[in-house]
């Protein structure tokens, strides 16, 4: 399953049935799950562990070093879950000593070309990255974010679950759970009801968080009062629990 041409590490593990495919090169201190395959001409290098049925298209850059000048050689990893794609051109950096030392990225995710992900980023499961997508050092992404094409977020950024980037969205605050934003700098345009219809939110669940919306940007009041009366609302309504935490759980304030 290893191509004649591609250069396998001999400290590199690969699991069952991992196809790598010509010229691709696999350095030391990777270690690849079962039935991932590596496309042709794709370098991964570790510390770098990628998890089962994964598939790294051609030209796709795994696991180098972080672009980060205070970098000096540290040990840091990157770690990739399961069932991801990962088209060509990509870029994925491992993390610096300056925060936890690792990149992550989840389960299920679907990373389009030339997508960039720097060095401490955390991305959920069942995230759209689509093409050009730029994630500067240290961001936050929730569980069923898309990011449309060309989308780029702020360093130290968090992007709540289910949340949905237009097309050149320029984000450099945080962007509360359920959001749908647009523009350069990136504004808050609504609640992105389509994709939570598509992943099972019922009618009340999705009305629950219009309201809350509304709140926290319609209501011309405070953040901290808005959020007090969002907290207030969410007993036993978990999505309202969710929208509030995200916001709660701000560092640079939220989208306005």
């Amino acid at each position: 399953m290893i191509h004649p041409t591609a250069v396998v590490d001999p400290d590199a593990e690969l699991g069952r049935e991992v196809t790598v495919g010509p010229y691709a090169v696999i350095g030391p201190g990777v270690q690849i799950g079962d039935g991932t395959r590596i496309g042709p001409h794709a370098v991964v290098f570790g510390p770098t562990t990628i998890g089962r049925d994964n598939r790294i298209y051609q030209f796709a850059s795994i696991g180098d070093d972080p672009q980060d000048k205070k970098y000096a050689g540290e040990s840091t990893r990157l770690e990739i879950g399961d069932r991801n794609t990962i088209r060509e051109f990509c870029t994925l950096n491992r993390g610096t000593a300056q925060d936890e030392g690792v990149t992550r990225i989840g389960n299920d995710n679907w990373i389009m070309a030339y997508v960039h992900v720097a060095h401490d980023c955390v991305v959920g499961n069942d995230c759209v990255l689509a093409n050009n997508t730029t994630l500067a050092g240290h961001v936050k992404v929730g569980d069923f974010v898309v990011l449309g094409g060309f989308a780029g977020v702020h360093q130290y950024c968090r992007i709540g679950v289910h949340a949905f980037l237009a097309m050149f969205s320029g984000v450099t605050r945080d962007v509360p759970a359920y959001c749908m934003v647009a523009g350069q700098p990136a504004v808050p345009k609504g609640v992105n009801a389509e994709g939570l219809k598509r992943r099972g939110f019922d009618q009340d669940q999705i009305r629950n968080i219009r309201n809350a919306y509304r709140t926290l940007y319609r209501s011309g009041l405070k953040l901290e009062q808005a959020l007090a009366q969002i907290e207030s609302e969410a007993s036993g309504r978990p999505e309202i629990g969710e929208f509030a935490a995200s916001i709660r759980a701000s560092t640079r304030s939220v989208v306005r």
